[in-house]
């Protein structure tokens, strides 16, 4: 008897997928224009920092980082995304509501740093910026992102569990949601130009049920492509939450609270109807504003030139998650 093997829908042909030798030299990411018209054929890998030029520092982080590659999250169905096009088109509220962000990232302070862990937990912890590069042992998530607003990557993150740090401060019975709150400074964080930031429920938090935080695909990242998290991505710590849109991944954490109620987010504060605090990826659940049915996965050239795609529930890993929302 015949067995026919049906691969996941998701799945790419294998000529789709990059290149292993485009992926791990760091040096031809830089070395070639990806999107924006972000030309580097001269860029230096180390160096100090100038006003005159974007340097490498300032795109991909300084420091190398050692990480086991988790083989459960190796292949997201699609090629990684680009390393300069990723370092260069994000999202970063704290520093302005455009996606060229990443120079205006460059004021955020991150040696020294803590991250204080608190609230219903028996082993309350503040962690240095040491103890977040070695305390846990790092492993590499190749994971798909996907923003609420309709577009998509593959980022290749370096990180611990979040179970990992569930173990170490031993949450109490009643913790039943985890707040967690980003780094601001009024004086480095402006924040956008229109509406002024004090208008705005800053520092930025967000929040997740603790069962959602005990779930094996909950991360959190303090290196990307091989190297510690540059600003503009977080820098040194922030969430990864695959199945959730992007904005419920906050970055640059400082504190983590251990709560018996829901918290407040960002977001949901300004636009409840907009965002919710859940905020699963479901393409069935359309933003009041756009359908998500369907995402852009971001490339070289002009927004309208990228590959648009169908939209997976939960991003496509409702196998781990589904059960959390039966």
């Amino acid at each position: 008897m015949a067995f026919l093997h049906v691969p996941p829908t998701w799945r790419l042909s294998e000529n789709a997928v990059t290149a292993e030798s485009v992926f791990l030299n760091r040096r031809r990411f830089l070395k070639t224009m990806i999107g924006g018209g972000l030309a580097m054929a001269t860029l230096p890998l180390a160096g100090c920092k100038t006003a005159q030029a974007p340097i490498a520092e300032e795109l991909t982080g300084t420091k190398a980082l050692r990480a086991i590659a988790n083989p459960a999250f190796q292949d997201a169905g699609r090629p990684v995304t680009g390393e300069v096009l990723a370092a260069t088109y994000n999202n970063f509220y704290e520093f302005g509501s455009s996606k060229n962000i990443w120079q205006a990232a460059q004021a955020l302070p991150t040696d020294p740093w803590t991250l204080e862990v608190t609230g219903l937990v028996n082993n309350p912890k503040t962690y240095d910026l040491d103890d977040l590069l070695t305390r846990f042992p790092l492993e590499e998530r190749i994971y798909r992102f996907r923003c609420v607003e309709a577009w998509a990557m593959v980022v290749p993150w370096l990180g611990f569990p979040m179970n990992a740090l569930l173990r170490d401060v031993d949450p109490k019975s009643s913790a039943k949601f985890v707040r967690f709150t980003s780094y601001f400074d009024p004086a480095v964080t402006k924040g956008p130009s229109f509406p002024p930031a004090r208008f705005l429920p800053f520092p930025y938090t967000e929040g997740l049920r603790i069962e959602e935080m005990a779930n094996d695909l909950a991360f959190f990242a303090v290196g990307i492509y091989g190297h510690t998290l540059p600003e503009q991505h977080g820098a040194p710590i922030r969430m990864v939450i695959p199945w959730k849109y992007g904005f419920k991944g906050a970055k640059s954490l400082v504190k983590i609270e251990f709560l018996d109620t829901q918290p407040a987010t960002y977001w949901n504060t300004l636009s409840p109807n907009e965002y919710k605090f859940e905020a699963n990826v479901e393409p069935d659940v359309p933003h009041p504003r756009w359908s998500q049915a369907k995402e852009r996965l971001i490339g070289p050239g002009n927004q309208y030139s990228w590959e648009e795609v169908p939209t997976l529930l939960y991003n496509g890993y409702g196998e781990f998650v589904a059960d959390l929302y039966a």
